[in-house]
């Protein structure tokens, strides 16, 4: 039965000890990958919003080819009709003409205004342009610095990180179903990842609460799973720490 429940606890130290290798390379990355995702959005945002101005650009200034070609067709009208005036047979054509000539003016007039409504909104539109490009371009750049300072650490721990993913996978597989869901639970609990701790001067190594006296016995005797009353981390013999390091250390991880 103690060999039983030695074995666990080696288990889940081995098991702990792989985790925090692991927990390691990624605290090393930090908050690169986050940030390289928040780029990656602002980026896109910021693309989108270069695409649309440049699209109101471009219909402003298909609005203001139509209205030039409006006035063109207004005045070739106002040419027509004022070349009809010369030939009308009484006052009635004439002033029907008129009105026809003072509408096209009128129109004229109302493109022309805006034309020059919508050459002011071009200059504001380009000013806002110019300004998106220059965020745009300074996100890129500065998406491109934290993918290459992501690449590097990636790559300088790729190898290592592949090798403690497979004995972490391998180690979870010689724990029992209710003792790894109990570790993982506890685990994911704990800022620091430790679910599994030694004492430090007779004290739990997670939470640093006193141990009992009797506990410490017990540790040693490691015919149990113990552990803390105060954080629920659970509590090994020194001795598993010292044989997973050493065995780890002689394996080259």
């Amino acid at each position: 039965m103690s060999n039983v429940v030695e074995e666990r606890l080696r288990s889940l130290t081995r098991l702990q000890v792989i985790d925090s290798k692991l927990d390691k390379i990624h605290r090393l990355r930090g908050s690169l990958p986050e940030e390289v995702s928040d780029l990656e959005d602002d980026l896109e945002g910021l693309e989108t919003r270069k695409s649309r101005i440049e699209e109101e650009i471009q219909r402003l200034n298909d609005e203001i080819r139509d209205r030039n070609t409006k006035i063109e067709d207004f005045r070739t009208q106002i040419a027509r009709y004022e070349d009809q005036q010369m030939n009308v047979k009484n006052n009635r054509e004439y002033e029907a003409l008129r009105k026809e000539i003072e509408y096209a003016n009128l129109e004229i007039l109302t493109s022309e205004k805006k034309i020059r409504q919508f050459k002011e909104q071009i200059e504001q539109k380009n000013v806002l342009l110019e300004q998106t490009s220059h965020h745009v371009e300074d996100k890129k750049n500065e998406l491109e610095e934290k993918r290459k300072e992501l690449e590097i650490i990636i790559e300088d721990t790729k190898s290592e990180e592949k090798v403690l993913k497979s004995i972490s996978e391998n180690a979870a597989s010689k724990v029992e179903d209710r003792y790894l869901i109990g570790y993982q639970k506890v685990r994911h609990n704990m800022r620091n990842g430790l679910a599994v701790v030694t004492t430090d001067r007779s004290a739990c190594g997670g939470c640093f609460s006193i141990i009992p006296p009797q506990v410490h016995i017990d540790l040693h005797r490691r015919e149990r799973l113990i552990h803390c009353e105060n954080c629920g981390r659970i509590l090994v013999d020194d001795y598993f720490f010292e044989e997973i390091n050493t065995e780890l250390e002689k394996a080259g991880v």
